[in-house]
């Protein structure tokens, strides 16, 4: 750890990055701020940053897709059991499970979670109801997975990696526009890197509703995240017995130096003393369960983090870099489809090459999310090394995503 104009940082970061730590430590209802070693360019606020405000919260903070997050379910099965069976589980994950921007699952439609009635409290929300009824238990795209995994005493994992889809992306582009004097279903203004980050104080009716809302997205999320891997244990026959599920985009009443405070994670893992995170890596390299430590030698640096650890090994290029320009266009049928322009710097060949070599049955993906797109994840949690050990090292047996023709518009 060191510090950077006050500012605890993990790891190497360009200066982009830290110019957009810097400019959220600066809002004057910042009590601190943090920058985890998996960071990197986010909108208005880094991916990875950690930022506690006083009676307020900062929606494009928490991030366009609220809630989102991993859980990792321990199962009875033992990987030499399905070894030889990976690639047919994974086609039957991959067409079973709902994948893509925009798609029903069709099994949440009766949840419980439809009857909260923060739905009516908030009618903007409640106009969402439908499209998150249609999409609980899908999985979306771009960097969302559904993972089956080997531990190390070769029992069966499985992983999922995502949030809470339409509603959490139409709700924070709702709420960023009313906070800027625009209607809730107005041509959004666009989300800049180099933009001071939104914050909406929390006494005021409009940050009420916003705070009101983001709860409810974050239980809409577990509640998706739950059907998935329940879906799964299904396809693999497996009954569970141990499970890890956390939020990395979101934003928690915490204290911290005896004052209350919200605490916005983006892209970061809560991690208190004995506090259990599942942290994925690329699709070609282990995951983890780690628990936050505790140590008089680590008490400082969990201070400095606001108790908070990396949610992945961290992006090293953009999507458009590791896969070139795509144009998307709209076919007759009303699907948008990808038309290369150029290419990127990401070989195909060595992406396929690296998966043979880790074992891994992929499902999906694309060179936008190639395992050399990402630092690798022992190098990032050395970083943390004082404040997290890991309990769990999970090798990827089998990966499933979204294809890489899979429209995908939605931010951080």
């Amino acid at each position: 750890m060191r510090y950077v104009d006050g500012i605890p940082v993990w790891g190497q970061h360009d200066d982009k990055t830290i110019n957009q730590i810097r400019r959220v430590a600066a809002d004057d209802r910042s009590a601190g701020a943090a920058l985890m070693a998996d960071g990197h360019l986010g909108y208005a606020m880094p991916i990875g940053g950690v930022v506690a405000y006083r009676n307020a919260v900062s929606p494009n903070g928490v991030g366009f897709d609220i809630s989102c997050g991993n859980k990792a379910a321990k199962t009875s099965i033992r990987a030499e059991e399905i070894r030889r069976d990976v690639p047919r589980i994974m086609d039957e994950i991959s067409t079973q499970v709902a994948f893509g921007m925009g798609v029903s699952s069709g099994r949440g439609k009766d949840h419980e979670l439809f009857d909260d009635p923060t739905w009516k409290s908030i009618p903007q929300v409640d106009s969402l109801k439908e499209t998150a009824r249609n999409q609980l238990g899908s999985v979306g795209s771009g960097n969302h997975y559904v993972d089956i995994f080997e531990d190390e005493e070769g029992w069966v994992w499985i992983g999922v990696h995502f949030g809470s889809r339409g509603l959490g992306h139409k709700t924070c582009t709702g709420f960023l526009n009313l906070a800027h004097g625009l209607a809730w279903d107005d041509r959004p203004r666009g989300e800049s890197m180099e933009a001071s980050a939104t914050v909406i104080d929390l006494d005021t009716a409009l940050g009420g509703d916003y705070w009101a809302a983001m709860e409810l997205a974050g239980r809409y999320a577990y509640a998706g995240r739950d059907m998935v891997v329940e879906q799964v244990a299904g396809i693999l026959g497996a009954d569970l017995s141990d499970e890890v599920h956390n939020h990395h985009n979101y934003a928690w009443r915490e204290r911290h130096g005896g004052e209350e405070v919200v605490v916005v994670r983006k892209g970061a893992t809560p991690a208190r003393p004995g506090q259990r995170g599942f942290i994925g890596g690329s699709m070609g390299d282990d995951a983890v369960i780690v628990e936050g430590v505790e140590s008089p030698s680590a008490e400082e640096e969990q201070k400095a983090s606001l108790f908070s650890t990396i949610h992945g090994a961290g992006r090293v290029m953009s999507r458009r870099q590791a896969a070139g320009k795509v144009r998307w266009r709209r076919g007759p049928d009303g699907k948008r489809r990808p038309e290369r322009v150029s290419s990127g710097a990401v070989d195909p060949e060595e992406m396929r090459a690296w998966l043979k070599d880790a074992g891994v049955e992929l499902r999906g993906g694309g060179l936008d999310e190639a395992p050399q797109v990402y630092r690798r994840l022992p190098n990032v949690l050395k970083e943390h090394g004082n404040t997290i050990r890991v309990l769990h090292r999970l090798r990827p047996l089998g990966v499933a995503m979204a294809g890489a023709d899979v429209f995908d518009p939605y931010k951080d």
